[in-house]
Protein backbone atom coordinates (compact mmCIF):
# COMPACT_ATOMS: atom_id res chain seq x y z
CA UNK A 1 0.00 0.00 0.00
CA UNK A 2 1.27 3.45 -0.90
CA UNK A 3 0.77 6.51 1.30
CA UNK A 4 2.20 8.89 -1.31
CA UNK A 5 1.90 8.64 -5.09
CA UNK A 6 2.85 11.31 -7.61
CA UNK A 7 2.08 11.28 -11.30
CA UNK A 8 4.26 13.47 -13.56
CA UNK A 9 4.10 16.16 -10.87
CA UNK A 10 5.47 19.46 -12.17
CA UNK A 11 5.87 22.93 -10.71
CA UNK A 12 7.08 25.96 -12.65
CA UNK A 13 7.89 29.44 -11.42
CA UNK A 14 7.97 31.48 -14.62
CA UNK A 15 10.66 29.91 -16.79
CA UNK A 16 12.12 27.94 -13.88
CA UNK A 17 11.04 24.30 -13.63
CA UNK A 18 11.45 23.57 -9.92
CA UNK A 19 9.85 20.11 -10.03
CA UNK A 20 10.02 18.31 -13.35
CA UNK A 21 7.58 15.44 -14.08
CA UNK A 22 8.19 13.59 -10.81
CA UNK A 23 6.55 10.18 -10.42
CA UNK A 24 7.09 8.48 -7.05
CA UNK A 25 5.47 5.87 -4.84
CA UNK A 26 6.16 5.83 -1.09
CA UNK A 27 5.01 2.83 0.92
CA UNK A 28 3.19 2.97 4.25
CA UNK A 29 5.60 2.94 7.19
CA UNK A 30 8.60 3.73 5.02
CA UNK A 31 11.40 6.19 5.78
CA UNK A 32 11.87 7.71 2.35
CA UNK A 33 14.79 10.05 1.71
CA UNK A 34 14.79 12.80 -0.89
CA UNK A 35 18.42 13.62 -1.49
CA UNK A 36 19.89 16.48 -3.46
CA UNK A 37 21.85 19.73 -3.31
CA UNK A 38 20.34 23.09 -2.39
CA UNK A 39 18.08 24.28 -5.20
CA UNK A 40 17.40 20.76 -6.50
CA UNK A 41 13.64 21.04 -5.92
CA UNK A 42 13.30 19.10 -2.66
CA UNK A 43 11.42 21.74 -0.66
CA UNK A 44 9.12 22.60 -3.56
CA UNK A 45 8.18 18.94 -3.96
CA UNK A 46 7.41 18.66 -0.24
CA UNK A 47 5.25 21.79 -0.30
CA UNK A 48 3.32 20.37 -3.24
CA UNK A 49 2.70 17.13 -1.34
CA UNK A 50 1.56 19.09 1.72
CA UNK A 51 -1.03 20.95 -0.34
CA UNK A 52 0.77 24.27 0.22
CA UNK A 53 1.50 24.80 -3.49
CA UNK A 54 -0.60 24.02 -6.54
CA UNK A 55 1.16 22.01 -9.25
CA UNK A 56 1.54 23.43 -12.72
CA UNK A 57 0.68 19.99 -14.08
CA UNK A 58 0.48 16.40 -12.93
CA UNK A 59 -1.12 15.15 -9.74
CA UNK A 60 -0.47 13.43 -6.42
CA UNK A 61 -2.35 11.35 -3.88
CA UNK A 62 -1.30 11.71 -0.23
CA UNK A 63 -2.95 9.41 2.33
CA UNK A 64 -5.69 8.65 -0.18
CA UNK A 65 -6.50 12.31 -0.90
CA UNK A 66 -5.77 14.43 -3.96
CA UNK A 67 -3.46 17.39 -3.29
CA UNK A 68 -5.36 19.48 -5.84
CA UNK A 69 -8.96 18.47 -5.12
CA UNK A 70 -8.74 17.76 -1.37
CA UNK A 71 -5.82 19.80 0.02
CA UNK A 72 -7.55 20.46 3.37
CA UNK A 73 -8.06 16.73 3.93
CA UNK A 74 -4.39 16.18 3.14
CA UNK A 75 -3.35 18.77 5.73
CA UNK A 76 -5.32 17.00 8.47
CA UNK A 77 -3.45 13.71 8.13
CA UNK A 78 0.09 15.00 7.69
CA UNK A 79 2.75 16.58 9.86
CA UNK A 80 5.13 19.10 8.31
CA UNK A 81 8.43 20.30 9.71
CA UNK A 82 9.90 23.10 7.64
CA UNK A 83 13.54 24.17 7.33
CA UNK A 84 12.85 27.28 9.39
CA UNK A 85 11.43 25.54 12.45
CA UNK A 86 7.98 27.20 12.59
CA UNK A 87 8.12 28.12 16.26
CA UNK A 88 6.91 31.10 18.25
CA UNK A 89 10.01 32.43 20.00
CA UNK A 90 8.05 34.36 22.62
CA UNK A 91 6.14 31.25 23.72
CA UNK A 92 7.48 28.54 26.01
CA UNK A 93 8.04 24.95 24.94
CA UNK A 94 4.76 23.91 26.53
CA UNK A 95 2.87 26.82 24.96
CA UNK A 96 4.24 26.04 21.47
CA UNK A 97 3.21 22.39 21.70
CA UNK A 98 -0.16 23.26 23.21
CA UNK A 99 -0.84 25.86 20.52
CA UNK A 100 -0.24 23.41 17.67
CA UNK A 101 -2.15 20.65 19.46
CA UNK A 102 -5.14 22.97 19.77
CA UNK A 103 -5.05 23.91 16.09
CA UNK A 104 -4.72 20.36 14.81
CA UNK A 105 -7.00 18.51 17.22
CA UNK A 106 -9.76 21.05 17.85
CA UNK A 107 -10.49 19.28 21.14
CA UNK A 108 -9.25 21.01 24.30
CA UNK A 109 -9.09 17.88 26.46
CA UNK A 110 -7.32 15.80 23.81
CA UNK A 111 -4.95 18.67 23.00
CA UNK A 112 -3.94 18.92 26.67
CA UNK A 113 -3.42 15.16 26.86
CA UNK A 114 -1.26 15.10 23.72
CA UNK A 115 0.78 18.09 24.94
CA UNK A 116 1.68 16.21 28.12
CA UNK A 117 2.43 13.02 26.18
CA UNK A 118 4.77 14.81 23.78
CA UNK A 119 6.57 16.64 26.59
CA UNK A 120 7.18 13.27 28.24
CA UNK A 121 8.01 11.42 25.03
CA UNK A 122 10.59 13.95 23.83
CA UNK A 123 12.08 14.66 27.28
CA UNK A 124 10.99 18.30 27.53
CA UNK A 125 10.14 18.18 31.23
CA UNK A 126 12.91 20.50 32.39
CA UNK A 127 12.42 22.87 29.42
CA UNK A 128 8.64 23.11 29.41
CA UNK A 129 8.66 26.69 30.80
CA UNK A 130 11.66 27.80 28.68
CA UNK A 131 11.02 30.29 25.88
CA UNK A 132 11.67 28.82 22.44
CA UNK A 133 14.14 31.64 21.70
CA UNK A 134 16.37 30.44 24.56
CA UNK A 135 16.67 26.85 23.33
CA UNK A 136 19.82 25.53 21.65
CA UNK A 137 19.67 24.55 17.97
CA UNK A 138 19.21 20.88 18.78
CA UNK A 139 16.36 21.50 21.22
CA UNK A 140 14.67 23.96 18.83
CA UNK A 141 14.81 21.23 16.22
CA UNK A 142 13.27 18.76 18.66
CA UNK A 143 10.53 21.24 19.54
CA UNK A 144 9.72 21.81 15.88
CA UNK A 145 9.49 18.05 15.46
CA UNK A 146 7.15 17.90 18.47
CA UNK A 147 4.76 20.45 16.97
CA UNK A 148 4.73 18.50 13.68
CA UNK A 149 3.71 15.19 15.28
CA UNK A 150 1.59 16.33 18.25
CA UNK A 151 -1.63 15.35 16.43
CA UNK A 152 -0.27 11.88 15.56
CA UNK A 153 -0.31 12.33 11.78
CA UNK A 154 -0.30 9.36 9.45
CA UNK A 155 2.41 10.85 7.22
CA UNK A 156 5.23 13.18 8.27
CA UNK A 157 7.21 15.45 5.97
CA UNK A 158 10.56 16.62 7.33
CA UNK A 159 12.18 19.27 5.15
CA UNK A 160 15.94 19.34 5.84
CA UNK A 161 15.27 18.86 9.56
CA UNK A 162 18.94 18.53 10.55
CA UNK A 163 20.28 21.51 8.62
CA UNK A 164 22.38 23.74 10.86
CA UNK A 165 22.46 21.52 13.94
CA UNK A 166 25.47 19.74 15.41
CA UNK A 167 26.33 16.07 14.66
CA UNK A 168 25.17 14.83 18.08
CA UNK A 169 21.77 16.50 17.64
CA UNK A 170 21.54 15.00 14.15
CA UNK A 171 22.02 11.48 15.53
CA UNK A 172 19.53 12.07 18.31
CA UNK A 173 17.01 13.41 15.81
CA UNK A 174 17.30 10.29 13.68
CA UNK A 175 16.52 8.20 16.76
CA UNK A 176 13.21 10.10 16.91
CA UNK A 177 12.58 9.38 13.22
CA UNK A 178 13.14 5.67 13.80
CA UNK A 179 10.72 5.73 16.72
CA UNK A 180 8.12 7.35 14.47
CA UNK A 181 8.63 4.72 11.77
CA UNK A 182 8.37 1.92 14.36
CA UNK A 183 4.84 3.17 15.09
CA UNK A 184 3.90 2.63 11.44
CA UNK A 185 4.12 6.27 10.39
CA UNK A 186 5.33 7.14 6.91
CA UNK A 187 8.21 9.60 6.85
CA UNK A 188 9.56 11.59 3.93
CA UNK A 189 12.75 13.43 4.83
CA UNK A 190 14.69 15.77 2.56
CA UNK A 191 18.39 16.28 3.08
CA UNK A 192 21.61 17.33 1.40
CA UNK A 193 23.64 15.29 3.89
CA UNK A 194 24.73 12.21 1.98
CA UNK A 195 25.29 10.10 5.11
CA UNK A 196 21.64 10.55 6.10
CA UNK A 197 20.53 8.77 2.94
CA UNK A 198 22.08 5.60 4.38
CA UNK A 199 19.52 5.76 7.20
CA UNK A 200 16.50 5.58 4.88
CA UNK A 201 14.65 2.52 3.63
CA UNK A 202 14.71 3.99 0.15
CA UNK A 203 16.18 7.13 -1.30
CA UNK A 204 15.47 9.24 -4.38
CA UNK A 205 18.18 11.40 -5.93
CA UNK A 206 16.84 14.70 -7.26
CA UNK A 207 18.75 17.21 -9.35
CA UNK A 208 17.35 20.23 -11.21
CA UNK A 209 13.84 19.09 -10.36
CA UNK A 210 14.19 15.62 -11.88
CA UNK A 211 14.43 12.26 -10.13
CA UNK A 212 17.62 10.49 -11.20
CA UNK A 213 17.22 7.23 -9.27
CA UNK A 214 15.02 5.60 -6.62
CA UNK A 215 16.12 2.53 -4.66
CA UNK A 216 17.34 1.32 -1.26
CA UNK A 217 20.81 2.80 -0.56
CA UNK A 218 22.66 -0.49 -1.01
CA UNK A 219 20.93 -1.22 -4.32
CA UNK A 220 21.62 2.28 -5.61
CA UNK A 221 25.33 1.69 -5.09
CA UNK A 222 25.18 -1.62 -6.94
CA UNK A 223 23.06 -0.35 -9.82
CA UNK A 224 24.52 3.05 -10.58
CA UNK A 225 28.18 2.91 -9.53
CA UNK A 226 30.08 1.71 -12.57
CA UNK A 227 33.60 1.04 -11.39
CA UNK A 228 35.45 0.91 -8.09
CA UNK A 229 36.56 3.76 -5.84
CA UNK A 230 40.10 4.53 -4.71
CA UNK A 231 40.52 6.98 -1.84
CA UNK A 232 43.67 9.12 -1.68
CA UNK A 233 44.61 11.54 1.11
CA UNK A 234 47.40 13.69 -0.38
CA UNK A 235 49.55 16.37 1.23
CA UNK A 236 48.71 18.87 -1.54
CA UNK A 237 45.05 18.32 -2.36
CA UNK A 238 44.50 20.57 -5.39
CA UNK A 239 47.85 19.95 -7.05
CA UNK A 240 47.41 16.20 -6.67
CA UNK A 241 43.87 16.43 -8.05
CA UNK A 242 45.04 18.31 -11.14
CA UNK A 243 47.90 15.88 -11.81
CA UNK A 244 45.77 12.75 -11.33
CA UNK A 245 43.12 14.12 -13.68
CA UNK A 246 45.53 13.53 -16.57
CA UNK A 247 45.55 9.74 -16.14
CA UNK A 248 43.57 8.23 -19.02
CA UNK A 249 42.29 5.16 -17.12
CA UNK A 250 40.46 7.29 -14.55
CA UNK A 251 36.73 7.29 -15.25
CA UNK A 252 35.84 9.92 -12.67
CA UNK A 253 37.59 12.01 -10.04
CA UNK A 254 36.29 14.23 -7.27
CA UNK A 255 37.29 15.97 -4.05
CA UNK A 256 35.61 14.76 -0.84
CA UNK A 257 36.80 16.80 2.16
CA UNK A 258 40.56 16.27 2.43
CA UNK A 259 40.44 13.22 0.14
CA UNK A 260 40.35 12.53 -3.57
CA UNK A 261 38.05 9.78 -4.84
CA UNK A 262 38.98 8.15 -8.14
CA UNK A 263 36.68 5.79 -10.03
CA UNK A 264 38.48 3.09 -12.03
CA UNK A 265 37.98 -0.44 -13.27
CA UNK A 266 39.87 -3.02 -11.19
CA UNK A 267 41.05 -0.80 -8.34
CA UNK A 268 43.36 -3.45 -6.85
CA UNK A 269 45.53 -3.36 -9.96
CA UNK A 270 45.43 0.41 -10.41
CA UNK A 271 46.52 1.32 -6.85
CA UNK A 272 50.17 0.39 -7.40
CA UNK A 273 50.17 2.22 -10.73
CA UNK A 274 48.80 5.36 -9.06
CA UNK A 275 51.33 5.09 -6.23
CA UNK A 276 54.23 4.92 -8.71
CA UNK A 277 52.81 7.80 -10.71
CA UNK A 278 52.54 10.02 -7.62
CA UNK A 279 56.07 9.17 -6.46
CA UNK A 280 57.50 10.05 -9.87
CA UNK A 281 55.76 13.41 -9.56
CA UNK A 282 57.17 13.83 -6.02
CA UNK A 283 53.65 14.01 -4.62
CA UNK A 284 53.35 12.75 -1.07
CA UNK A 285 50.22 11.10 0.30
CA UNK A 286 49.10 9.84 3.68
CA UNK A 287 46.89 7.05 2.41
CA UNK A 288 45.75 5.32 -0.74
CA UNK A 289 43.20 2.52 -0.57
CA UNK A 290 40.22 0.92 -2.24
CA UNK A 291 36.97 1.81 -0.47
CA UNK A 292 33.29 1.03 -0.80
CA UNK A 293 31.50 3.75 -2.77
CA UNK A 294 29.51 6.17 -0.66
CA UNK A 295 26.08 7.52 -1.51
CA UNK A 296 27.86 10.76 -2.41
CA UNK A 297 30.07 8.96 -4.95
CA UNK A 298 26.95 7.52 -6.58
CA UNK A 299 25.14 10.86 -6.59
CA UNK A 300 28.11 12.62 -8.20
CA UNK A 301 28.35 9.89 -10.85
CA UNK A 302 24.61 10.04 -11.56
CA UNK A 303 24.64 13.83 -11.83
CA UNK A 304 27.60 13.78 -14.24
CA UNK A 305 26.03 11.05 -16.35
CA UNK A 306 22.79 13.04 -16.53
CA UNK A 307 24.65 16.20 -17.53
CA UNK A 308 26.64 14.44 -20.26
CA UNK A 309 23.53 12.73 -21.66
CA UNK A 310 21.68 16.05 -22.01
CA UNK A 311 24.59 18.06 -23.39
Amino acid sequence: MFDVETFELTKKFGDLIAVNSVSLKIESGEIFGLLGPNGAGKSTLVRLLCGLLKPTSGSAIVGGFSITEEPEKVKKIIGYMSQRFGLYDDLTVEENISFYAGIYLNDRKLAKQRTEEIIEQLSFQKYRKTLAMHLSGGWRQRLSFATAIVHEPKIVFLDEPTSGVDPVSRRQFWDLVYQLSAKGKTVLVTTHYMDEAERCNRVAFISQGKILAVDPPTEIKQKYMRGEVINIIPDDLMFCYNVLSSLDFIEDIGIFGDSIHIVVQNADEKISEIENFLRKKNLMFKRIEKIQPSIEDVFVALTKNKSSSTS
